[in-house]
């Protein structure tokens, strides 16, 4: 397994719709092993291809909770609801927090990598990064949704709680 470089805005790849995987084989194991090692490298909690260079429909979430590690391969969100506001960051911009409303709820419906489907639901904190990694797979970039930056100060406050 190997980590990846990150790509950083202002990357191309990053604000680009991805093409759906149509092949699900061993290339596709090794890549997602190698987004998990990535994610973990870098400390985050979730990961898209396109934030490693590639423009295909790949993103695994880890918020080292009991859901573990999910993979979603072409996910499709089936339905959201609710609504929360919180400090999000992102890998391919380093340093850089904002304020990001989302929905509290996601039902999402995605394939795993022997390309078998399922169907996850998830609330709060999950939810926020389903849909955080989901977006970077249409290109939409966090950025477009803060409602306010956060400073370094303001995100430690927010940690220690």
């Amino acid at each position: 397994m190997t980590v990846k470089k990150l790509v950083t805005h202002p990357a191309e790849v990053l604000e680009q719709e991805c093409e759906r995987v149509t092949v699900f084989d061993k290339k596709l194991e090794k890549l997602l092993n190698d987004m998990y090692d990535t994610m973990i490298e870098f400390d985050g909690v979730g990961l898209a291809a396109p934030q490693i260079g590639i423009a295909r429909q790949i993103a695994i979430v880890d918020i080292d909770d009991e859901s573990g590690t999910i993979e979603l391969i072409n996910p499709e969100i089936l339905e959201v609801s609710g609504e929360q506001t919180g400090p999000e960051g992102c890998l391919s911009f380093p340093g850089v927090y904002g304020e990001v409303t989302r929905p509290y709820f996601v039902k999402v419906k995605a394939r795993n990598r022997k390309g078998k489907a399922f169907v996850i639901e998830a609330e709060d904190f999950l939810a926020r990064a389903i849909l955080h990694e989901i977006d970077h797979l249409h290109g939409i970039l966090f950025t477009s949704k803060v409602t306010r930056y956060l400073t370094e100060e303001e995100l430690e406050g927010v940690e220690s709680e």
